[in-house]
């Protein structure tokens, strides 16, 4: 059976564009003694720390936080005003701006010297996504000051990057395991609840796990989630948690034990390049959704879109072919 094979023409495409790709430049240095001084040099710049002003210095990478403290917000403005800052910040050049950097870790040191006018101690690298990703949260984990659910919601943002849970375990210094039930809270409580209750450093994993177990038995949806948290006369974010909680296990205790755990639907991730998510397919028992990342694609989309029934005609007929 002769037909237009579509899959087979896009690999031979694909094999001739990259077989007349050119070698990746290197860093220019010239050859010889004024070579060795220039690399000197440039590795040397990576190594000081430089003052920056602290407005040309812009947020980047994922957020760790869940809620801003104002109190220990301006305990850290007082400690650098009368001590100084004696820890750098790391940040990368933006890309978008010249002249501009993004922060890689060091927000909190960031905000109180911008609102005191005072400039910015950092360290500068050239560093893609997937290694600003990873300094930050081995940062925020070689600190130990985030919570156990800013943690989780870090572990959620990778996810959604696409990257591997080896990734996610490397950059929180954590196991796999303790990854897979961190990943369960995010996957079984909305985002937006966990953002109106906060960072709750009083609550550690088993709680929040029991706290995933009961939301699932309410049956809530995240519109009624966010209401119920907003509703409840709590001032801090662990208050937050213990009144939600307890009203969950009041009113659904039976359901809370009872509850057979529900079959999550299989999901993967595929990257465009590393830390750059392409697509995310759910596989459920009926259907399959295919998420591609518009923004990523570099007109994958439209392209897909257009010749989705020529690409399922075409494994078709090879399916056929082969059956014979």
């Amino acid at each position: 059976m002769a037909r237009k094979n579509l899959l087979a023409g896009l690999m031979d495409e694909a094999k001739a564009a990259s077989s007349e790709e050119k070698p990746r430049a290197e860093p220019r240095y010239s050859k010889g003694a004024i070579g060795a001084v220039s690399q000197q040099i440039a590795e040397l710049k990576a190594r000081s720390v430089m003052e920056l002003a602290a407005d040309a210095i812009r947020a980047g990478g994922l957020e760790d936080r869940l809620e801003q403290d104002e109190a220990s917000h301006r305990a850290l403005m007082a400690s650098l005003s009368e001590y100084g800052q004696q820890v750098p910040v790391l940040v990368r050049p933006d890309p978008e701006e010249e002249g501009t950097y993004q922060i890689v870790y060091g927000r909190r040191r960031v905000a109180a010297l911008r609102d005191l006018g005072l400039p910015v101690k950092a360290l500068i690298r050239d560093l893609d996504d997937a290694a600003a990703i990873m300094a930050q949260g081995q940062e925020n984990s070689a600190r130990r000051d985030l919570s156990f659910i800013e943690r989780v919601n870090f572990a959620r943002q990778m996810v959604a990057a696409g990257y591997e849970r080896k990734a996610i375990a490397d950059a929180l210094s954590t196991d796999k395991t303790l990854i897979s039930r961190m990943l369960s809270v995010a996957d079984t409580v909305p985002v937006s609840v966990i953002e109106r209750i906060g960072a709750a450093p009083g609550i550690g994993r088993d709680r929040w796990l029991a706290f995933a177990r009961a939301w699932e038995a309410t049956g809530w949806d995240e519109v009624t989630g966010v209401r119920m948290v907003e509703s409840m006369d709590a001032p801090t974010s662990d208050a937050r948690f213990d009144a939600l909680m307890a009203w969950m296990e009041k009113h659904h205790t039976g359901r809370v034990t009872a509850a057979p755990k529900a079959v999550k639907p299989l999901q993967t991730f595929h990257q465009a390049a590393p830390g750059k998510l392409l697509a995310k397919v759910t596989r459920g028992k009926e259907r399959m959704k295919i998420e591609v990342q518009v923004k990523n694609a570099e007109g994958f989309d439209l392209w897909l879109e257009q010749n989705l029934e020529e690409i399922f005609r075409d494994y078709k007929s090879r399916k056929d072919d082969s059956a014979e």
